[in-house]
């Protein structure tokens, strides 16, 4: 079955949820396919306390239930399915949903896949991530709620130094530990790591396991050289190992930076196909905010409504 779209956009998250949202009240009837996570990365965050509109903090799921009644409010088509591959090679553009068990042709399309966070892959990690117990990937989301406490920030990168950073304002210490003897963060990056009193790095280190029931109470690290483990308490664990853009299925198509994040004209969602447009996370490596990822994907509908008008 082939089907013929004016607006589809690819992923759900509070990008592509105001894209739609903009979309459907331009009269661009848009469909969107969220993939799999219905709401992106906020879906598995218990408490969001600085997305404006919400005075008494909402949890991630609600927020985006809100989004999503939104978009359906006025008019969105919102589909279950996972956009599997795409022919950006002309116009309308030709979209694969679920292995070929459906097609799509399009005259715009909207990215807003997102970008998933690297975790460390362990049984505890799991458990206190998904239960908002202690475990997180974003310092400036859930930093707050740590205040006077003290965390442990996981990675050696700019990443992890600029949440280490971040943290040790508001914390009473923070612990960065690094299975290395020396950090990949930039040279100035480094300088206000070690220039910093309450950050104490724990060199040649990693999580063995992360302590607590219901909570986090300490992590349990292990030296990658002599094997020893030893524990320490603290309250949350900031993992910063970096984060992938799901980009993969463009890769043949778009213009990636390095890290695989698609590159669009500064200012704009445009990208190098004209007619393709992407905002929030998949082409933002900076802020990685819910507030930011709509405000572009506020832009990518707008951007995508001229680009229709001009080409109708």
């Amino acid at each position: 079955m082939v089907e013929k779209v004016h607006c589809l956009i690819i992923g759900s998250g509070p990008a592509g949820y105001t894209a739609a949202i903009y979309a459907a009240r331009a009269n661009l009837k848009p469909v969107l396919y969220h993939g799999l996570q219905p709401g992106g990365q906020l879906t598995t965050t218990t408490d969001v306390e600085n997305y404006p509109g919400y005075p008494e903090g909402v949890k991630g799921p609600d927020m985006m239930a809100d989004f999503h009644k939104q978009a359906l409010r006025f008019g969105t088509d919102i589909r279950n399915g996972l956009v599997t591959a795409v022919d950006f090679s002309k116009r309308p553009f030709e979209i694969t949903i679920d292995e070929g068990k459906h097609k799509v042709i399009a005259d715009a399309v909207i990215i807003a896949t997102g970008a998933s966070a690297k975790w460390l892959d362990i049984p505890s990690e799991q458990k206190f991530r998904l239960n908002g117990g202690g475990v997180s990937a974003c310092a400036t989301c859930d930093g707050f709620f740590y205040r006077g406490k003290e965390v442990a920030v996981v990675g050696g990168g700019d990443t992890a130094a600029e949440e280490a950073t971040y943290l040790a304002r508001i914390c009473k210490k923070v612990y960065m530990i690094h299975r290395r003897d020396t950090l990949r963060a930039s040279k100035v990056m480094q300088q206000r790591v070690f220039n910093t009193n309450n950050i104490e790095m724990l060199w040649d280190s990693e999580v063995d396991e992360i302590l607590g029931e219901e909570f986090v109470t300490g992590v349990r690290i292990k030296n990658v050289k002599t094997n020893e483990k030893k524990e320490i308490s603290l309250s949350g664990v900031f993992i910063a190992i970096g984060h992938q853009p799901n980009t993969k299925i463009f890769k043949d198509w778009l213009d990636l930076d390095e890290q695989g994040y698609i590159k669009t004209l500064p200012g704009t969602t445009i990208t190098n196909i004209p007619g393709v447009f992407a905002c929030g996370d998949v082409q933002d490596k900076i802020y990685r905010q819910a507030v930011t990822a709509a405000g572009t994907g506020c832009m990518a509908a707008l951007d995508a409504e001229r680009f229709l008008a001009e080409h109708a």
